[in-house]
């Protein structure tokens, strides 16, 4: 999608056109080491309509760099390649497997009086490489969540069953890449939190436990609640995935508006017959219905020791959502689907109703929302915590923020300062008229506030964000 914002500056019309996707591709360099044979390196190629002999040259190309770069360090070949129209990632997924994304830069085009050719000036500092790595790596964790790893393909059915995977797979999910979107939560792949009391977290381990007793095909479960998790049984990483899938692809999908009263307490007293509003996200859309297909998406985990192959059954009621995920050797049945139904239904809509009502007596005890005079993300990388009053929505198509473009790039290029480091650090910024921008990391955790201060000087700026972290990250940050 190519966003286009004209404005006037200094009398001239400028259109500013932000980064787009120039070209993706998988190639592998055993599979065409003879002249005349390098076609059959290409595993994947976008565009599909680029000239063959084009689509060579620059998988040879990359290659090339590769080596070049492999002579310097044998174990860090290079990570990307800056031009003055386009940056280029690489991305070693598995052995001798590459995958390669280039990345037009913004550009400016300004309009010339007396009919000359519009000027195009590229912005190649505006891009941030560890930005769009971590997007270069969320396409393969994503290609492997549903297909495994890419030699689980070659072992099933050789290079041509990889090459059919991949581009059933690849010519959809980067329709939804919008690059234009990604910012620092792209780095972090984060994933958001629910708070909760004790009492009704207990609750909610104990329900877990009862389904998986009563219905003992459940491996895996993860319990979310308005998009934020509270339990899972998956590692991190696959979590990590998983979330990134639920929350930017199936949940926006089914947003549409529930039942009305969403979330007010049911409790209808007839014993035996407790009304429900549960329904499955993934399978049957209405179990009712006598030709109700139930197959479920197939997903991996564990892909890089034993790689489990599983049934993703997501079940959602009001705003609460569970995923069990079951053995993929076991055919799901109709029987089956319908136990499920009747036993998770009503215990997750009372559940459902239970966490709003907690959630809205604390709000009460803390106040009123007022607008608060800073802004900040904040990334745990023990247990992938992440929370951000920047963005007031982030999917895969959509990233709706409260602050300048320009500040969010500030925080990228703090990010890759702490990246460089293993020490704890603090950086303070002075951005536009009225903004400072400052970093924390401190033990395994980040914190980047901004502040709308316009008068305030380098010191009351680092008082007032030890005030914010003794209030707002108590027990967080060890830093003086």
């Amino acid at each position: 999608m190519l966003m286009i914002s004209p404005r006037m500056a200094s009398g001239m019309q400028e259109k500013q056109y932000t980064p787009s996707l120039l070209g993706f591709f998988v190639y592998n360099p055993l599979f065409g080491p003879r002249e005349g044979e390098e076609e059959k390196k290409i595993l994947f190629y976008y565009p599909s309509e680029v000239e063959k002999n084009e689509k060579i040259r620059n998988v040879g190309l990359c290659e090339a760099i590769v080596q070049f770069t492999r002579t310097f360090c044998p174990t860090k070949p290079a990570k990307s390649l800056h031009t003055q129209k386009n940056r280029q990632f690489f991305f070693e997924a598995e052995e001798s497997f590459w995958i390669v994304m280039v990345v037009r830069n913004p550009m400016v085009e300004k309009t010339n009086k007396d009919g000359k050719p519009p000027t195009v000036e590229y912005q190649e500092e505006e891009i941030i490489d560890t930005i769009y790595g971590a997007v270069l790596r969320q396409c393969y964790s994503m290609y492997k969540l549903f297909n495994g790893t890419f030699g689980r393909a070659i072992e099933a059915g050789g290079v041509d069953l990889l090459r059919q995977r991949l581009e059933k797979f690849f010519y959809r999910y980067l329709q939804t890449l919008h690059l234009q979107s990604c910012d620092l939560l792209d780095v972090f792949g984060g994933i958001a939190f629910f708070p909760l009391d004790k009492m009704t977290y207990l609750k909610i381990q104990s329900f877990v436990n009862r389904v998986e007793e009563s219905l003992s095909l459940v491996k895996y479960t993860a319990f979310l609640y308005n998009d934020q998790l509270i339990w899972s049984g998956l590692e991190q990483e696959d979590m990590r995935t998983l979330y990134k899938y639920l929350t930017t692809s199936l949940f926006p999908r089914h947003s549409e508006p529930e039942l009305a009263g969403r979330d007010s307490p049911l409790r209808p007293e007839v014993a035996g017959n407790l009304l429900h509003y549960g329904r499955f996200l993934t399978g049957p859309a209405n179990l009712k219905d006598p030709e109700a297909k139930f197959r479920f998406p197939r997903i991996f985990v564990n892909t890089d020791n034993s790689s489990e192959e599983l049934h993703l059954i997501v079940y959602k009621a009001m705003s609460a959502a569970v995923c069990f995920m079951i053995s993929a050797s076991v055919e799901m049945t109709r029987e089956f689907c319908e136990q499920l139904d009747g036993l998770v239904g009503p215990q997750l809509t009372l559940l459902a109703s239970d966490i709003c009502e907690q959630y809205n007596v604390n709000r009460r005890i803390s106040g009123p929302d007022k607008e608060p005079q800073f802004k900040f993300i904040y990334f745990n990388h023990m247990n992938l915590a992440e929370k951000s009053t920047i963005h007031m929505r982030k999917t895969a198509s959509i990233s709706l923020t409260s602050v300048h473009p320009e500040l969010l790039k500030i925080l990228g290029d703090i990010n890759c300062d702490f990246a460089r480091v293993d020490e704890d650090e603090e950086i303070i910024v002075k951005a536009m008229t009225d903004y400072w921008v400052v970093g924390k990391k401190s033990d395994q955790r980040e914190l980047y506030v901004i502040l709308n201060q316009k008068n305030a000087n380098l010191i009351e700026v680092n008082e007032e964000v030890k005030r914010l972290c003794a209030t707002q990250f108590n027990n967080i940050f060890f830093l003086d």
